[in-house]
């Protein structure tokens, strides 16, 4: 993706009031998308195929009432996510047979799209309305809809309501796990026999590298709240004596970091950190590892995309950092995060870019001279 894309303004006149509307009634859209598939109205359209449904017959599927039925579906037109029947256009409205659309099929069926979906709704929705409050203070104001006592999500997530919780580790495994097939061949071809895996969250990462590589052993370092759901899934996994877990909050100046890693790994955990913790955080790593060690980053940038709407999607991802997560990091761009690694004393060796369907990149570094 080309960043001439942001510097362009072509868009006529008319279209850019359009798109405006389309913000400025984005709550409802969300929320009638959201009426429409958990209502099972969507689905009930989408399995009629070519033929569509009459509100009538919607209604008696789903047993709704005609008028919600129609009112959502006439939204739904306006959102592209239902079509029209042509063999309907010049008849009364309660002939009309609604079709599901292109952008319908979407919402339905495609992984990237249920998982974001999902992740606004019951992470980000009611805590975004405290944005700007977020942007003032520096603080993740939304983050008080899930209770008062936590300063950032990642110390509440082991106490997040369960659809909560669910969606939000499937929102994070989504985007990196993908890109997991890809990246332990590149990392195993250095040989590392000790891994450190920071913010090793569910222990996912850990496991696959077990599994590829039978003579490593993992560290997990992670949040002492993240620690037991890790521990648990690698005992399931029959792997408990090769991952073993170092509780340690990564910014706590008085806990260093064990020794002894020929690798070091952080996958989609920088970015939840603002540069200036960022470089503490390489800093302390540096203080553990030698010139030999290899220190692994995955995250996606979004001005490495392929595609503007995988770009949209990192942005507005942001924006769930400032409200919701900590309120000072986000999704960054190439340079700034490699140069906040360098800056720590590390020099990138390798980058990667495009690993898996949401084109992450892959970065090596090693403790400068």
């Amino acid at each position: 993706m080309e960043k001439t894309v942001y510097a362009a303004d072509s868009i006529h006149a008319a279209d850019a009031k359009f798109e405006a509307q389309k913000i400025a009634f984005a709550p409802l859209a969300f929320q009638a998308a959201r009426a429409l598939i958990n209502l099972g109205i969507l689905r009930a359209i989408a399995d009629s195929g070519d033929a569509g449904l009459t509100r009538f017959e919607a209604a008696e599927r789903t047993g709704l009432p005609v008028y919600g039925i129609g009112v959502l579906a006439e939204m739904a037109l306006g959102l592209g996510v239902l079509r029209l029947h042509p063999d309907t256009l010049d008849g009364p409205p309660e002939g009309e047979r609604f079709v599901l659309g292109k952008i319908g099929w979407f919402l339905l069926e495609d992984d990237m799209t249920i998982v974001n979906f999902n992740f606004v709704n019951d992470i980000c929705y009611k805590g975004a309305y405290d944005l700007a409050e977020s942007v003032r203070t520096g603080k993740p104001e939304g983050l008080k809809v899930f209770g008062e006592n936590w300063a950032t999500i990642y110390e509440a997530l082991s106490s997040l309501p369960g659809r909560a919780k669910k969606s939000w580790f499937e929102f994070d495994h989504f985007y990196s796990d993908i890109a997991f097939p890809e990246a332990l061949p590149i990392v195993f071809a250095q040989k590392p026999r000790r891994l450190f895996d920071i913010g090793g969250n569910t222990a996912k990462w850990a496991i696959s590298c077990c599994r590829f590589d039978s003579d490593v052993s993992v560290t997990i370092i992670d949040l002492p709240g993240q620690i037991a759901a890790a521990e648990k899934n690698a005992e399931d996994a029959g792997l408990a004596a090769r991952i073993t877990m170092y509780p340690c909050d990564i910014l706590d100046p008085h806990k260093p970091l064990p020794r002894g890693a020929d690798a070091v790994w952080m996958s989609q955990f920088l970015d939840c950190f603002p540069l200036g913790q960022v470089n503490k955080i390489l800093s302390k790593i540096a203080a553990a590892v030698t010139a030999q060690t290899d220190i692994y980053v995955l995250e996606p940038f979004w001005d490495k995309q392929r595609f503007e709407a995988s770009a949209y999607s990192l942005q507005a991802a942001s924006l769930y950092f400032t409200c919701m997560a900590n309120g000072n990091s986000k999704m960054y761009r190439y340079a700034e995060l490699v140069d906040a690694i360098e800056k720590a004393g590390f020099e990138l060796q390798t980058a990667h870019h495009a690993l898996g369907s949401n084109y992450y990149s892959l970065l090596r570094f090693r403790k400068g001279a």
